[in-house]
C-alpha cells in the first residue's frame, strides 16, 4: 500500500489536479494507493469566513464558481453534469452553515478527484474520514479505534485500486464532525499509513522537501535529503511550514519513513524522514515562530548528532553581531536545538544571518596560521578560532591553525613546511625571535606579533624588518603590542600622515603600574607591597617587578608608538624617571619587598597629600615635538587633575592621548590586559 497526501496548492486548480492524477496513476501501477487530499487552496479560509458572515451568499457563489471551473476543465459531457450535480449537492449543505463548515473543503476536493479517477477506469472507493478517524474524549486521536476502522474499510474493498480520503477532518468521541487542526491533512495521511502498514508514505507539497529554511525568506535555502523524526518534528514545531508536527508521530511509531515531495517537480527526490542516528554533527535547518502578542520571534537552529553546543551558540551570536542584529536574550540551547529571540521586525534578517553562518558555503580564502607561543594568548587564540570553525565569512577567510608551539626550533619548521602567504604569529615573550622575521618574509610568510620585545629593538633592525616585509609583499602587523586590542597604533599612524602630523603623544600604558597605582589608596586599601605581590602572582609583572617599576614596559611601548608617528626613537633617547628611587633597585627581591613594607607610612602620607590637592599620580610616557622639529621623549610620574583623562583610569586600563595640529586630542581608553582581548586583536590583524 502507498499513501499519497497532496496539499492545497497541489490541488488549487484543474491544471494542478491533473498533475496529482498523473502522480497517483503512476503509483497505482506499482501498488494499491490511498490518496489523501486537502481542500483546494484558500477554500478552508473561505469557508470559515462564510460561517462568520451575516450575508454569505456572494462568498458561497464565488467558492462554488471555483469548484465548477475545475470540474468544467476536468470533465466533459455526462461526466461533467454528474460531477457538477454532486458539487452543488455539497454546497446545498454548506448554505445551511453547519457548525464545522470548514470540514467541507476536503469533501469537495476529494469528491472531484475520486470521480475523475473512476472515470479514467480505476476501481476507486471514497473513504469518509469523518467516520473512520475518531477522537478520544481528550481531543486526541484514538489510534486503536481509528486503525481498526480504516483497516476494516479498506479490507472490505479488496478489488479497489485507489482509495481517496479527505484529510483534516475526523469525528469526535460522539461521532460529530470535527477537524485535526491546521495542517491536519499531513496527520491524516500519517494515520492512514500507520493503520494500513503502508510500504510508502509520501507528502506532496509545493516545495522540494523540507528545506534548510523558508525559501521565501532565504532564496539560498536548499533541500535536506534525509532527516530524523525528531529533527523534522522540531523544525515543524518551531515554524517550518512544510510539515504538520503531529504527523511525525504515527509514522515514527511504526518505523515508517515519510517522503516529502514536490508536486510541481515529481522527479525531485525530496526529503526522507526516518529513524537515523548521525555519527557526526549535522546542521539541518533554521525555523522561526512569531509571537504576535509581544511582537517577538523565536528563531530555532536544529541539528543532529554530537553537536558542539558552546561553539554553536558563539557562532549564532557572532552571526547576529556581524549583521547588526540585537537579540532580546543571549542565544541558548534546549533539547538539541539552539534558540534566539528577536523583535519580529528583524526576524527575516536573523534567519538569513544564521542560515548564512551554518548552511551557506561561500568562497572563503584559507589562511594557514602557525603560532609561536603556547601561553595564555596562544591558547586563547586557538580556542576562539576553533569555536567558530575558523570561519570568518564577513572577512571572506577561513583560518586554519596548523600548529601552536613553544619550541625554539619552531621557526625552522615553519620555514620548511609553511606555504607562501601563511601567517606566522608571535605570541611569545622572546627577546630575539624578531631575528627570524626577515627569513620568514623572504619565504613569503606574513608575520603578526603581540610581543613588544620584537618591536622595541634598535631602529636599524626595525627598519630592516619593515623593508623586508614590503620587498616580499608580506604584511607585518603588531597592533596588540600597545594597548592590547585598542586601535592605538593605527590612530597614531593616521595622525602622522594627516598633514599636521603628531605633535604630542601622552600615554599611560603600563598595565602593571596602572593596576598598582590606581588600586593604592593609602590606609583605605592594601599596602603598596601587598598590591605589587598580588600583581606579580597574577602574572601582570615581569619575574622581577622592579623591571616594570623602572619603566621598562612603558619604554618599549613608547618606542613603538613613536616609530608609528615617524620618529626614529631609540632607548637612549628616552629620559626615564622610575616611580621609586634608586635605593629600591639594589639588593635581592626579598630586600626590595622588605623596604616597601618599611616605607609604607611614607606612601600613606603621600596619598593623603594627593587627596588634599585633588590630584592623582600616574606613570606617563610622552613624546613631544619641539618647535625646531626635534622630539623630547620621557617617562615619569606625573600629577594629574580631575580634568585629565588619566585621572579616571583603574585596574589595567590604558589611556593614550594623541595631539595633532590645533584640534582636541584623540583619547583612546580601554583594557590594556587580557589574553582573549589580545587574541581577538591578533585575529583582526590576520584578517586584515
Amino acid at each position: 500500500m502507498i499513501v499519497l497526501k497532496f496539499g492545497g496548492s497541489s490541488v488549487a486548480n484543474a491544471t494542478a489536479m491533473s498533475r496529482v492524477l498523473d502522480i497517483v496513476e503512476k503509483a497505482a501501477e506499482k501498488d494499491r494507493v490511498v490518496l489523501v487530499s486537502s481542500a483546494i487552496g484558500g477554500c478552508t479560509d473561505a469557508l470559515i469566513e462564510i460561517g462568520r458572515s451575516e450575508d454569505p451568499e456572494r462568498q458561497i457563489d464565488e467558492l462554488l464558481g471555483r469548484h465548477i471551473t475545475i470540474i468544467n476543465r476536468l470533465f466533459t459531457g455526462s461526466e461533467r453534469s454528474a460531477a457538477t450535480a454532486e458539487c452543488r449537492k455539497v454546497f446545498s449543505e454548506i448554505r445551511c452553515i453547519p457548525p464545522v463548515i470548514e470540514a467541507y473543503g476536503e469533501v469537495l476536493s476529494t469528491g472531484i478527484l475520486e470521480y475523475k479517477l473512476s472515470c479514467e477506469g480505476y476501481r476507486t472507493t471514497w473513504l469518509d474520514s469523518r467516520k473512520l478517524v475518531r477522537l478520544s474524549p481528550d481531543g486526541q486521536v484514538n489510534m486503536e479505534l481509528t486503525c481498526k476502522n480504516i483497516s476494516e474499510a479498506v479490507g472490505n474493498c479488496p478489488r479497489t485500486r485507489i482509495f481517496v480520503a479527505p484529510g483534516f477532518i475526523a469525528g469526535d468521541c460522539e461521532g460529530e464532525v470535527t477537524t485535526l487542526g491546521r495542517g491536519g491533512s499531513d496527520y491524516s495521511a500519517s494515520i492512514y499509513a500507520a493503520a494500513l502498514d503502508a510500504d510508502d508514505l509520501q507528502i506532496w507539497t509545493d516545495v522540494p522537501g523540507i528545506m534548510t529554511t523558508n525559501p521565501k525568506l532565504v532564496p539560498s535555502a536548499r533541500t535536506i535529503p534525509e532527516i530524523s523524526y525528531k529533527a523534522a518534528f522540531d523544525m515543524a514545531r518551531y515554524g517550518a511550514k512544510v510539515l504538520y508536527a503531529p504527523a511525525v508521530a504515527p509514522a515514527r511509531d511504526k518505523g515508517m519513513a515519510i517522503n516529502i515531495r514536490n508536486t510541481f517537480d515529481p522527479a525531485h527526490p525530496g526529503t526522507v524522514i526516518c529513524e537515523r542516528n548521525a555519527s557526526e554533527a549535522e546542521w539541518k535547518g533554521v525555523s522561526s515562530i512569531d509571537d504576535p502578542i509581544d511582537g517577538t520571534t523565536l528563531v530555532c537552529l536544529t541539528g543532529e548528532g554530537p553537536l558542539a553546543g558552546d561553539s554553536a551558540l558563539r557562532r549564532m551570536a557572532t552571526a547576529l553581531r556581524e549583521s547588526g542584529i540585537k537579540a532580546l536574550d543571549e542565544p541558548w540551547s534546549e533539547d538539541g536545538n539552539f534558540f534566539v529571540r528577536v523583535r519580529s521586525n528583524v526576524a527575516r534578517s536573523t534567519v538569513a544571518s544564521i542560515h548564512r553562518e551554518f548552511f551557506e558555503e561561500r568562497s572563503l580564502r584559507t589562511v594557514d596560521v602557525w603560532v609561536a607561543g603556547d601561553g595564555a594568548v596562544g591558547k586563547a587564540l586557538k580556542e576562539i578560532i576553533g569555536a567558530c570553525g575558523g570561519r570568518f565569512p564577513a572577512a571572506g577567510k577561513h583560518i586554519v591553525v596548523k600548529e601552536v608551539s613553544s619550541d625554539r626550533n619552531f621557526v625552522d619548521k615553519v620555514l620548511a613546511e609553511a606555504r607562501r602567504r601563511s601567517v606566522f604569529v608571535d605570541c611569545t615573550d622572546s627577546d630575539d625571535i624578531w631575528r627570524q622575521f626577515i627569513p620568514l618574509f623572504n619565504a613569503g610568510i606574513n608575520v603578526v606579533t603581540s610581543n613588544r620585545r620584537s618591536l622595541a629593538i634598535p631602529y636599524v633592525d626595525y627598519a630592516a624588518i619593515k623593508a623586508a616585509a614590503a620587498e616580499n609583499g608580506c604584511f607585518f602587523r603588531y597592533d596588540t603590542t600597545v594597548g592590547n586590542a585598542l586601535p592605538a597604533l593605527q590612530s597614531v599612524s593616521d595622525g602622522a600622515n594627516c598633514g599636521d602630523g603628531v605633535s604630542l603623544i601622552e600615554a599611560v600604558v603600563s598595565c602593571t603600574l596602572n593596576y598598582i597605582i590606581s588600586g593604592y589608596d593609602g590606609t583605605r586599601s592594601d599596602s603598596f607591597a601587598t598590591l605589587l605581590r598580588r600583581a606579580q602572582a597574577e602574572g601582570l609583572t615581569e619575574y622581577d617587578p622592579r623591571i616594570d617599576l623602572g619603566g621598562r614596559d612603558a619604554l618599549r611601548k613608547l618606542i613603538i608608538l613613536s616609530r608609528e608617528a615617524g620618529v626614529q626613537l631609540e632607548e637612549k633617547d628616552v629620559e626615564i624617571v622610575p616611580m621609586l628611587g634608586p635605593e629600591y633597585f639594589e639588593g635581592s627581591l626579598e630586600d626590595f619587598y622588605k623596604k616597601l613594607d618599611e616605607d609604607e607610612p611614607q606612601f600613606i602620607r603621600r596619598e593623603d597629600e594627593l587627596d588634599a590637592l585633588g590630584m592623582r599620580q600616574r606613570f606617563v610616557a610622552s613624546l613631544r615635538r619641539n618647535a625646531d622639529g626635534s622630539h623630547k621623549a620621557e617617562i615619569r610620574m606625573r600629577l594629574v587633575p580631575e580634568s585629565s583623562p588619566f585621572y579616571w583610569i583603574s585596574g589595567t586600563e590604558n589611556v593614550i592621548a594623541i595631539h595633532s595640529g590645533d584640534t582636541y586630542p584623540l583619547v583612546i581608553k580601554g583594557s590594556g590586559e587580557g589574553a582573549r582581548l589580545a587574541a581577538r586583536g591578533i585575529i583582526r590583524n590576520i584578517l586584515q
